[in-house]
């Protein structure tokens, strides 16, 4: 089941499962619409009988400082895909879920875990994505309903490109050096080895983990890391 606004792009991938032999149903979606989020859910559970794994994968990034902002409507809009855009499509399948004993994915970020500057909508959001699936897991224990919440760093896609400014308008160009950031595929193939052993949280890098750890006893210093690499756009 594929889901995201875009039919066109959709339907490329679905052929792209096809040609390996999968059977594809492809729904346009938008997140921030729980209609049809239940729509989604309602059509994935009717087309293939059983729902076991949901993929929270949608999301819009932003760059600005906060007093840029000349409002606060691009908070709203990235909190309506970034959080509520996981919890609509959550609500509604976790009835097949548990079902199934199947999985639930969150795709945070490490900006879910640590402040960053010029991100502060976007780590808002995902801290709230984080706080979501770590309460619902545990909501979940001895239910079989697996949680897995993956924080990558940067990752070459088109968010960075798609992300919004301070007057909520796509920027339409990356301030990343993509060739020094992990690449879709990369993220892919490791989110999808934590599926398949039902990690609690994945967080995709050295550099990640250890700021984790430097967070509890030095977090000036985490502070610190979090600048420069935004200001090196790695």
């Amino acid at each position: 089941m594929l889901a995201a606004r875009d039919r066109a792009a959709l339907e490329t991938v679905a052929e792209e499962c096809r040609a390996k032999g999968a059977d594809v149903l492809v729904a346009p979606t938008d997140v921030a619409d729980e209609s049809q989020c239940r729509s989604l859910v309602e059509q994935a559970a009717a087309r293939f009988k059983v729902i076991d794994v949901l993929v929270n994968n949608a999301g819009i990034g932003m760059i600005a400082r906060f007093e840029e902002l000349p409002d606060l409507s691009v908070y709203e809009h990235l909190m309506k895909v970034n959080y509520l855009g996981c919890v609509y499509p959550t609500y509604h399948a976790l009835p097949h879920l548990r079902a199934s004993r199947g999985q639930i994915v969150a795709m945070a970020s490490l900006a879910g875990l640590t402040g960053v500057p010029t991100r502060t909508g976007y780590a808002a959001s995902k801290h709230a994505v984080i706080g979501f699936f770590d309460s619902l897991r545990v909501e979940l224990r001895g239910s079989g309903v697996g949680v897995t919440v993956v924080c990558p760093y940067f990752v070459k896609s088109e968010i960075h490109r798609r992300a919004v400014g301070p007057d909520g308008q796509a920027l339409g160009a990356t301030p990343m050096k993509e060739d020094r950031l992990m690449t879709a595929e990369t993220c892919a193939a490791l989110t999808i080895s934590a599926m398949e052993h039902r990690r609690r949280m994945l967080v995709m890098t050295a550099k990640g983990k250890l700021g984790r750890f430097l967070k509890l006893v030095a977090p000036g210093l985490v502070d610190g890391i979090a600048e420069r690499a935004v200001e090196r756009g790695r």
